[in-house]
């Protein structure tokens, strides 16, 4: 009985142990490999799912969750270097019933990487109404949400296809000409005169450097260990050369004031998101937008840097929850006064 009872105990104590070596070892071994785990983790606890998008020989990948519904569908644009998942600690705050589309930017993460023609935030706008088209999200029109290299590209499509959108989300948008230029446009502008591509802090290559690169797009200062760095770098290694060739672009002569020089066609509603201690595209950039769209909402957080997906998604999401009520209730008032 004794033995028995023994048995019983190792077995069950193997149980556990095994899971927790094999966590220990893929901190320590192979940290990229956690992270992978945890967005596959953080996405299926949050009820999204991935899928893809084929047209012709170009493929999107996306994640989605709720289907279409009263209120308009949200599609998410990211910002440079990262991936549909940076939207996922702002999924957590919005309701679950709403109808949200994350989709990789062109040549991100599992979207078709081409050429340079798709990187310009031009070449950007086509390839995501190509995805709009056919996955049919512009039945009726969509809120779309965009930060940073998304909010250029969200703006301007905006400004484009005025029919697909219902309401417009800029949060820390790229692709404007600012009162004042943050310390980042300042460090490029050096690098533009050396043609240093090699030192772009936005694409890390140490694990110091991507603790460089965390703390200019952050305010909030983590604490993040060693490995963890070296993963985030691991991850991003392999598409270095696709990240230089596309910033490249996107700070090139014909996309570097995209959003200025089309915001003057967008009609939609806009709210405006910004973090005060933004490093890397000022937020005086958030007067300019107010000055050229009349009724532009403006919302700047305080102790908050260009991440502000990340450094405060439950307070985006009530933003983009409110503004999307706020102007539901103005058109069906609207639709009320013509009936």
């Amino acid at each position: 009985m004794d033995f028995e009872m023994g048995n019983m105990v190792f077995i069950a104590g193997g149980t556990l142990v095994i899971p927790i070596l094999a966590f220990m070892a893929s901190f320590l071994l192979w940290p990229s490999a956690l992270i992978r785990v945890y967005y596959w983790y953080w996405r299926r606890a949050l009820g999204l799912q991935v899928h893809y998008a084929d047209c012709g020989s170009y493929r999107f990948c996306y994640s989605t969750r709720g289907k279409a519904g009263t209120r308009p569908s949200i599609l998410m644009l990211h910002g440079f270097s990262t991936h549909k998942d940076m939207w996922l600690s702002v999924a957590k705050f919005l309701p679950k019933h709403l109808h949200l589309v994350c989709v990789d930017m062109p040549g991100h993460e599992g979207t078709t990487r081409t050429n340079a023609e798709d990187y310009c935030i031009e070449g950007q706008v086509k390839r995501i109404h190509q995805f709009v088209e056919s996955i049919q999200l512009n039945k009726k029109p969509f809120h779309l949400v965009g930060t940073s290299m998304g909010g250029n590209v969200a703006g301007v499509y905006a400004a484009r296809y005025p029919a697909d959108v219902s309401g417009l989300t800029l949060i820390c948008p790229a692709g404007l000409k600012q009162p004042h230029e943050s310390n980042f446009v300042k460090h490029l502008r050096v690098l533009e005169k050396t043609q240093n591509i090699q030192g772009i802090p936005l694409i890390p290559s140490t694990p110091q450097e991507m603790d460089d690169m965390i703390k200019l797009v952050s305010h909030i200062r983590y604490k993040i260990p060693q490995q963890i760095l070296q993963g985030l770098v691991d991850v991003r290694i392999p598409h270095n050369d696709f990240y230089r060739e596309a910033f490249l672009e996107i700070v090139g002569e014909n996309s570097r004031y995209s959003l200025h020089e089309n915001m003057h066609m967008i009609t939609a509603p806009v709210q405006v998101i910004w973090g005060k201690q933004d490093q890397v595209v000022d937020v005086s950039g958030a007067s300019v937008l107010a000055e050229a769209l009349p009724g532009c909402q403006v919302e700047l957080l305080e102790n908050c840097g260009h991440s502000v997906p990340v450094e405060r998604p439950r307070k985006l999401a009530k933003l983009i929850m409110d503004f999307l009520i706020a102007q539901q209730n103005v058109s069906n008032g609207s639709s009320k006064k013509l009936s």
